[in-house]
């Protein structure tokens, strides 16, 4: 018994004695890394700033430390429309944005955030992971020096708020309307006049009368900026972002200078920090809504005629820009391929299974 006792000791003391010698062994094979990243959105908004800071933690913990990211809200460093620029030219390592913000560089980008009548938040996650989304889209930012990941979707968004009820399409003749990338293109063939504003200057600009109407994101976001103080009507379906992307963008070069096990860090990372994001939209919307509407705001469907025109003008603008640029045809015709296989799917089980649902539920049958 004595003998069986003192080796099991000793075994415990070997294995003690190798965590003792492989802790700073590892340790030591970590480097100490801390890098910047920019965000495009306030602090105030916790969904999305707060999914970059989701993000970091995440880093900072499965690093032990070792690899720390700094997250800075829109303006700090750069203005909130200027995080890819400072992300490409090595102003910072890393950013925190959507890429249809810069539409204007190349309309290609905004399939790595959302383009009209595209795909789910589920479906993107799909195409990225399952799909050639990845692939395409990483040929895409590797000449401005960017490596892309996912980081956050919100679902699908609502159409926005608005001054005056939209009835017909010739209500939108003028309508000088915040919403950004290729969204802001298709409005415009329907009589919207788009401006491109960032998250935090929407509000004061529709106080001011500068704008008629504003979309956003959806009821969690919304409610805390407070379109419906100075816009009562809500629409719905915002039918330019079925299911937004938010990402993160690395500078390529220095990303590539990570360890690898780095590297696959910032991957889990944005993988768990992109599921968290859209599980508080999803908890939060619903409650949030409720609230705008006990408050005054009234919700209302875009008229058939407006979706019919968005869906004629889209489909328009993607062979126009798919004419000038191999590179969107090239992207454009995968994306559209995955949904077309995507959608009879998903209307097929989760659309009679969430209409059958509400229909109940409205009935007031208690499960």
């Amino acid at each position: 018994m004595q003998r069986r006792s003192f080796l099991k000791k000793a075994g415990m003391g070997m294995v003690a004695g190798t965590a003792a010698v492989g802790a700073p062994a590892l340790a030591q094979e970590n480097p100490s890394i801390k890098w910047r990243m920019a965000s495009s959105f306030p602090r105030s908004l916790p969904a999305l700033f707060g999914t970059s800071e989701k993000f970091v933690k995440y880093v900072n913990e499965a690093s032990d430390g070792k690899f720390v990211i700094d997250v800075f809200p829109a303006g700090e460093i750069v203005p909130a429309l200027q995080v890819m620029d400072a992300v490409s030219n090595g102003t910072v390592q890393a950013g925190h944005t959507c890429g249809y913000y810069y539409f204007g560089k190349n309309p290609a980008y905004c399939f790595d955030t959302a383009v009209p009548f595209g795909l789910t938040a589920r479906q993107m996650m799909a195409w990225i992971l399952e799909g050639n989304g990845k692939a395409l889209l990483r040929e895409l930012f590797e000449p401005i020096n960017i490596v892309n990941f996912p980081l956050g979707n919100t679902g699908v968004q609502m159409g926005g708020w608005y001054r005056k009820e939209i009835n017909s399409l010739a209500d939108l003749k003028g309508l000088k309307m915040r919403t950004s990338g290729f969204a802001g293109e298709v409005l415009a063939r329907l009589g919207v006049i788009p401006q491109q504003i960032a998250g935090g200057d929407i509000y004061p600009s529709l106080e001011k009368g500068t704008l008629d109407a504003v979309e956003f994101v959806g009821p969690f976001d919304d409610e805390k900026l407070g379109f419906n103080k100075v816009a009562k009507y809500y629409y719905y379906p915002g039918f330019w972002e079925g299911g937004p992307q938010v990402s993160a963008y690395m500078n390529k070069g220095e990303f590539e200078k990570l360890p690898k096990n780095y590297q696959a860090i910032v991957e889990a990372a944005c993988m768990y920090a992109t599921a968290n994001m859209t599980a508080v939209y999803d908890a939060h919307n619903a409650g949030a809504l409720r609230r705008l509407i006990a408050g005054g705001a009234v919700l209302k469907e875009f008229p058939k005629e407006v979706l019919d025109a968005g869906y004629k003008a889209s489909v328009e603008l993607y062979k126009e820009f798919s004419d000038k640029d191999p590179m969107f045809k090239k992207i454009h015709d995968d994306y559209m391929a995955f949904r077309d296989d995507l959608a009879p799917w998903f209307n097929l089980v989760e659309g009679s299974y969430t209409r059958y649902l509400a229909y109940a539920i409205s009935q007031g049958r208690k499960a």
